[in-house]
């Protein structure tokens, strides 16, 4: 009995306990099952491993740039800033908890399965950076709403929540979706599906669909537009410098440990290397996430092609862009001014700094100014990306302070998503009524 015990609490430990082990387990059986060549099986699951562990790494990067962003805007708006050392992070949630996120991840695809192989909702979820994500998101909140969760409560509940978005998700959205592609052969399978939604009944209702953005030329001079890493610079490199420009002009306490903060290196040029920084750390993110996903997902996609005939994968927003590219700018540009305007009316009424992270007003307003286009033309597709930063931006507010304040609100500044900022309440309130 004991070396049983002894056994349980090994595999606890280094398997289950180690995240980075268990999900390179999991990517390992899964090309196992596949009868994949040994050359197939070793570079997937060191990819996966690898993958992982580089996420973890960006994460780090981030949350220093973010300590540094955070009070500065606080000094500007002359607010309280909030301490960055009394939540867990980032990083101790990973270590903490990454091996249930990876377990919910497997086991809630496999329920989306059984979903569209046993039901009308014949779509199958296969955008995996998303699904790690908003199960980090969700495993968050509901630690924070029932600290005493147990391993496998969390677990099984996750996975059911899990499981179920990523069936009906596509589903909701794709009536939509056919009118932006023209045909039933694909669906969006994306944290965005619900601006996409609110953009395409928005400007179906005050747009005007004659007036297609695809009339209307593009400058080439705007083409950097489409580099989500290039947006992400220009912008936090203009609210660092702008802020850093204000606070030191200042004279006060705060501005001047702030200004001192950058020691012998000048305060503005320190703000634009913490911007370059911010950048630096969200692709270090998104490598580490394509190499894990791109191992994950092949891992189990055989499996569901074989046991769900007919089903449609359920795929990332760029695959809308090629439809509408000039709705793809004008849905980034209302979402990058909603940005601005909600970040200076957010400090001035509810004292919160909004960081908005341009991977997600980019991604989430192109794509939503690809559906407002297909409804409501050029307005739509403004409206739509003013809309996804209104979410974005009090739903991170409400994340940050109200869901995630004791776990991972430095995740829900960077890389929590419009569904999870919708979704969120919910999943608290479920949380809570279980637990």
């Amino acid at each position: 009995m004991e070396t049983t015990t002894n056994i349980v609490m090994w595999i606890a430990a280094n398997i289950f306990g180690q995240p980075a082990i268990l999900i390179g387990t999991i990517v390992l059986i899964g090309l196992l099952v596949q009868k994949k060549t040994v050359s197939q099986v070793i570079t997937g699951t060191f990819k996966a491993i690898i993958g992982f562990l580089i996420i973890t790494l960006g994460a780090g990067i981030i949350a220093d740039a973010l300590t540094v962003f955070e009070p500065l805007w606080a000094e500007v708006f002359n607010l309280s800033g909030e301490s960055f050392s009394d939540y867990m992070g980032q990083g101790e949630f990973t270590n903490q908890y990454g091996s249930i996120v990876a377990l919910v991840m497997s086991l809630g695809f496999l329920i989306n399965v059984l979903i569209a192989r046993f039901t009308p909702f014949k779509y199958i979820y296969l955008t995996g950076h998303m699904m790690f994500w908003t199960t980090t998101i969700f495993a968050g909140i509901v630690v924070q709403s029932s600290p005493d969760v147990g391993f496998w409560q969390l677990v099984i509940f996750l996975s059911v929540i899990m499981g179920v978005y990523w069936a009906l998700q596509p589903a909701i959205v794709q009536p939509f979706m056919r009118k932006v592609t023209g045909n039933d052969q694909i669906a969006l399978g994306h944290t965005s599906a619900s601006v996409s939604l609110i953009a395409a009944l928005l400007g179906k209702w005050f747009g005007n669909k004659e007036n297609d953005s695809e009339k209307i030329k593009v400058p080439e001079g705007l083409e950097f537009l489409r580099d989500s890493n290039v947006i992400t610079a220009l912008t936090m490199g203009l609210l660092f410098v702008t802020g850093a420009i204000i606070v030191s002009l200042r004279d006060t306490p705060g501005a001047a440990e702030l200004v001192a903060s950058s020691g012998e290196q000048n305060f503005i040029i320190y703000a634009i290397i913490q911007s370059f920084t911010f950048t630096a750390g969200i692709a270090v993110v998104l490598v580490g996430v394509r190499m894990f996903i791109g191992e994950m997902v092949p891992a189990f996609k055989g499996i569901a092609t074989k046991i769900v005939p007919g089903a449609k994968p359920a795929l990332d927003s760029p695959i809308v862009f090629p439809y509408a590219p000039n709705a793809v700018i004008l849905g980034f540009l209302g979402a990058f001014v909603g940005g601005l305007i909600w970040l200076f009316v957010l400090g001035n009424t509810v004292a919160y700094v909004f960081v908005p992270t341009m991977i997600v007003l980019f991604f989430h307003g192109a794509t939503a100014g690809v559906f407002g286009n297909a409804t409501g033309g050029a307005r739509g597709a403004v409206i739509g990306g003013f809309m996804t930063a209104t979410i974005v931006a009090w739903g991170q507010y409400v994340m940050v302070r109200m869901l995630l304040s004791d776990t991972i609100p430095d995740t829900a500044m960077w890389a929590a998503d419009s569904d999870m900022f919708i979704l969120g309440p919910i999943i608290k309130m479920l949380a809570q009524l279980f637990f």
